[in-house]
C-alpha cells in the first residue's frame, strides 16, 4: 500500500500526540480504541507503543503471515532457521587430509579447481570420495534446532554414563576430569 506523503505526515502527527499524551489520558484512548481497559501492568510507554503500532497497523496493514510466526518463535525464544543461500562471492575453506580446499559461490552453483558444482554436497564428495552433507562437511550450520542438539547431547552422555558407588549416574562430562589416581 502506498501512502501519500500528507497521510504519513498525518500518522506521524498522531503518534507523537500519542506520546505526548498522560497514563490517565493513555488509558481513556485505549479504552476508546478497543473498548477494555488496558492490563493494569502496562507502563505508560507500554500503553502508548501498543496505541502507535495499531495507527500503524490500521494505515499499512497487518504483519506478513510469516512474520508473525518468526516474531512469535522469537518471544518463545527459538532461534530463527537459518538462511543457507550462500551470496554469490563467498569463501568457503576446508582443510581435508593435509591439503587445504577453497571453494568459491558462484552464480548456478560452487566452484573448485576450475569444475562448478550444483551443490556443497557434490565437492564435498569430489573432496573426499565418499558421501557428505555438504553444509556439515564446510563446518555450515545443519538446521538441527536447538532443542534436537540438548536433546543428543543428552542421549550421548546416556549412553556414555555408568552408575558411580554413590549411586549416581555419572555422564561423559564427569568422566572428561582429571582425577588423583588412588595411591
Amino acid at each position: 500500500m502506498t501512502l501519500r506523503s500528507s497521510d504519513r505526515d498525518e500518522i506521524e502527527a498522531e503518534i507523537e500526540r500519542i506520546r505526548s499524551l498522560g497514563l490517565d489520558e493513555l488509558r481513556a484512548r485505549w479504552r476508546a480504541t478497543f473498548r477494555s481497559s488496558p492490563p493494569p501492568a502496562f507502563t505508560k510507554d507500554l500503553v502508548a507503543r501498543f496505541l502507535c503500532w495499531h495507527i500503524q497497523e490500521q494505515a499499512f496493514g497487518e504483519l506478513a503471515a510469516d512474520t508473525a510466526t518468526l516474531l512469535d518463535g522469537v518471544a518463545r525464544g527459538d532461534k530463527p532457521a537459518m538462511d543457507r543461500r550462500l551470496k554469490v562471492g563467498t569463501v568457503l575453506v576446508r582443510e581435508y587430509q593435509g591439503e587445504r580446499h577453497t571453494v568459491t559461490v558462484v552464480l548456478g552453483g560452487y566452484a573448485w579447481r576450475d569444475t562448478t558444482y550444483t551443490s556443497l554436497s557434490m565437492v564435498a564428495r569430489a573432496i573426499t570420495g565418499t558421501s557428505w552433507n555438504g553444509y556439515r562437511f564446510f563446518g555450515l550450520e545443519t538446521g538441527r534446532s536447538r532443542s534436537q542438539q540438548m536433546t543428543r547431547r543428552r542421549r550421548d552422555e546416556r549412553s556414555v554414563g555408568k552408575v558411580s558407588g554413590a549411586g549416581r549416574r555419572t555422564t561423559a562430562r564427569d568422566a572428561a576430569i582429571p582425577t588423583k589416581a588412588p595411591q
